[in-house]
């Protein structure tokens, strides 16, 4: 009897989970089913088109998608965690929905619609891998987007990954206004001495200082930030959340406030 053949390709695999799912569900199951859709239909879909990702499977706090560009995966993967950090920004710590995201380069098996594989099964041990917020890339996916992008890995080394028989080389990024809004704290601080506030209150204090300080009618943050290489914008929109995810990108790669109102001036 002559043997089924089987389809094989080599594809980018990205996996996605929401940290802490099982805990934000028993909360408030209701809410955070709307949220996830919200953030879906708002963030996820949209980037998915504009990258050209495939959605393979969407599971409670999962996401299986598959992309034919290693660098649209990555592009894609940090895009969305830079857009939760703005999405997040007012909500209470313990009520945000963060996502950790590994990638692989790997051969998969097709069965109509789904993937298999250890292609699959290395992106999901990345995504474990991964700090909240965090996306975990393999060795294979590094190589590729060492010399075309311009978004910072740190070599994590090999990591010995269950299921898999070899260990995995793994590289790690990280939020990029992870700690940078510890720097809007202190400029915060700095001009509005003792004025106690929560850190979404803050930030948009800070931000609104950047955006008019010395400029009068200043064109939008956006404007300029939009224009420079490696400064990663969420949606499509012009909203005080995309510009406040602007700033931060803008402050994780080195910047500082009289960068922000130079630009201004010079626009």
């Amino acid at each position: 009897m002559a043997r089924e053949s089987i389809e094989r390709r080599l594809t980018t695999i990205m996996s996605a989970d929401v940290v802490g799912y099982s805990r934000l569900m028993a909360g408030d199951e209701a809410g955070t089913f709307a949220q996830l859709k919200t953030h879906r239909r708002e963030v996820i879909e949209p980037k998915a088109a504009e990258h050209h990702g495939r959605v393979v499977k969407l599971t409670g706090d999962g996401t299986l998608m598959e992309f034919a560009s290693v660098v649209d995966a990555v592009n894609f993967s940090v895009e969305v965690q830079q857009a939760m950090v703005g999405r997040n920004a007012s909500v209470p710590e313990d009520l945000q929905i963060k996502y950790r995201i590994g990638i692989n380069l790997g051969e998969i098996i097709v069965d109509g619609e789904d993937i298999y594989g250890d292609g699959v099964n290395v992106a999901a041990r990345l995504e474990g891998l991964a700090e909240p917020g965090g996306i975990c890339i393999s060795g294979k996916v590094y190589e590729e987007v060492r010399n075309k992008l311009s978004i910072a890995f740190e070599d994590q080394g090999e990591q010995e990954v269950k299921n898999i028989p070899e260990p995995v080389r793994v590289y790690r990024w990280t939020d990029a206004a992870a700690g940078v809004t510890d720097y809007f704290d202190a400029v915060h601080e700095h001009h509005f001495p003792g004025a106690n506030a929560a850190r979404g209150q803050r930030i948009d204090r800070v931000y609104e200082l950047f955006a008019d300080h010395e400029t009068g009618a200043a064109r939008p943050i956006e404007d300029f930030l939009r224009a420079r290489d490696g400064i990663h914008l969420a949606g499509q929109g012009v909203d005080k959340g995309r510009e406040r995810v602007g700033v931060l990108s803008f402050f994780a790669q080195g910047h500082d406030s009289s960068d922000i109102v130079r630009h201004l001036h010079s626009h």
